[in-house]
């Protein structure tokens, strides 16, 4: 049995603009619940009992959620004062973590299979690797026969085996860390230290769906795959002549009301209201103290705590932010007219978002006019406004207004 465990949960999430401006990335939703408290929830489920978290960006925050947690498991933070690279980051643990331990990157989708998966190597140093299809932003691996060869950062275009940032450690991986010198980034980097001791390291393929949130809409994608095993659970209140054809999680205080179809998997955490006359489809996720009203369709969409689509919205495959509102007859658009995957400007860039269907990113306290339209693959800052019957396109920073 492996008890303890270290999740590197320090950095900023800077590409997850704009939730991150306001939100620290571990704490932004997967299936309801903040990814860190997912990530927990399946290394209890196989003996962890000692975790390691390591903190930095908004750290107070993190430490005061998980803290007001009920989860059954010890938790020590390690405070990243200053953020020198991946290296860095697990060399925080030194002296304070003995025997093997699990080491996750804290924006990734682990499960219990692959926990059990890596256990199987007790005693020895080991990695996880996934195949992507496009290997250009993550650490390229070559292995042969179980071990490790090398680590190309920032890799290589096309189909590629990478570092899937889910570890077996042990007291050996400090000493290599140690013996590292810079990389020219200026950073001590994991992988330099991984590669200095690579006929000790072990390579073992991740199972399933593997997802690193490193985007906004990656998060629409992971919350996507989690939502295909979403757990039914009923705690509110739903009234007569409602219809629900799939798997519901209704939170403590939640109503939905008369005349509301839900359709597929949905996840509504607590005090929320839905309907009347609402259309809720599958992937939508409702993190608490939201509104769904009258007439209003939403699709595969994340709502942080306080959004609202109060009154004939139509949203699909979007993030709205914490405590961001859309004005009666606000319309986002998620598909091109030619079906092609959408392209966003995020942080100063064009990118393919490689989602044929994505709505728009919407950071914390935007608000709409009536009858506003948003087109497909737009990304909002925070405290936007946007006026009434206003066309929207592309990427607004934040405390931007829109005629």
């Amino acid at each position: 049995m492996i008890k303890n465990a270290l999740i590197l949960a320090a950095g900023k999430g800077s590409r997850m603009w704009p939730l991150s401006e306001n939100i620290p990335k571990p704490l932004l939703p997967l299936g309801g619940l903040p990814i860190i408290e997912r990530q927990i929830q399946e290394l209890i489920k196989v003996g962890v009992k000692e975790l390691y978290i390591l903190i930095g960006y908004r750290m107070k925050e993190i430490s005061d959620y998980l803290d007001n947690t009920k989860l059954d498991i010890n938790i020590t933070y390690i405070v990243q004062e200053q953020q020198k690279g991946t290296g860095h980051a697990v060399n925080q643990a030194k002296g304070k973590i003995s025997g093997d331990f699990y080491c996750l990157n804290g924006d990734i989708i682990i499960d219990e299979e692959n926990l059990k998966n890596l256990r199987e190597n007790q005693g020895k140093l080991t990695m996880m690797v996934t195949k992507v299809p496009d290997g250009s932003n993550f650490g390229v691996v070559e292995s042969k026969n179980g071990h490790l060869i090398s680590i190309t950062e920032k890799g290589i275009d096309g189909e590629s085996m990478i570092n899937a940032g889910i570890f077996l450690f042990n007291e050996k991986i400090f000493a290599a860390i140690d013996g590292i010198e810079k990389s020219i980034r200026g950073e001590y980097e994991l992988t330099d230290a991984l590669e200095s001791i690579s006929d000790q390291i072990h390579i073992i393929d991740y199972k399933g769906i593997w997802k690193d949130i490193g985007n906004p809409w990656d998060l629409i994608t992971a919350n996507e795959e989690y939502m295909k095993n979403n757990i039914e659970a009923i705690e509110g209140t739903i009234e007569d002549n409602v219809t629900i054809n799939g798997s519901l999680h209704l939170g403590r205080g939640s109503v939905i009301k008369s005349g509301t179809c839900i359709e597929g998997e949905v996840w509504i955490g607590e005090n929320c209201t839905i309907g009347p006359n609402s259309y809720v489809r599958g992937g939508t996720v409702l993190c608490g103290l939201n509104k769904i009203g009258a007439s209003t369709e939403v699709k595969n969409t994340i709502f942080l705590k306080g959004a609202k689509a109060p009154h004939h919205n139509y949203v699909g495959d979007s993030i709205i932010g914490e405590q961001s509102n859309l004005g009666s007859g606000t319309k986002i658009a998620n598909l091109r007219f030619d079906k092609k995957t959408i392209e966003v400007i995020h942080k100063g860039k064009k990118i393919d978002s490689g989602r044929r269907k994505l709505g728009a990113v919407i950071g914390s306290n935007v608000s709409t006019g009536i009858n506003a339209s948003i087109n497909a693959g737009s990304i909002l800052g925070n405290d936007v406004r946007i006026g009434p019957n206003a066309l929207v396109s592309g990427t607004y920073e934040s405390k931007s207004t829109i005629a």
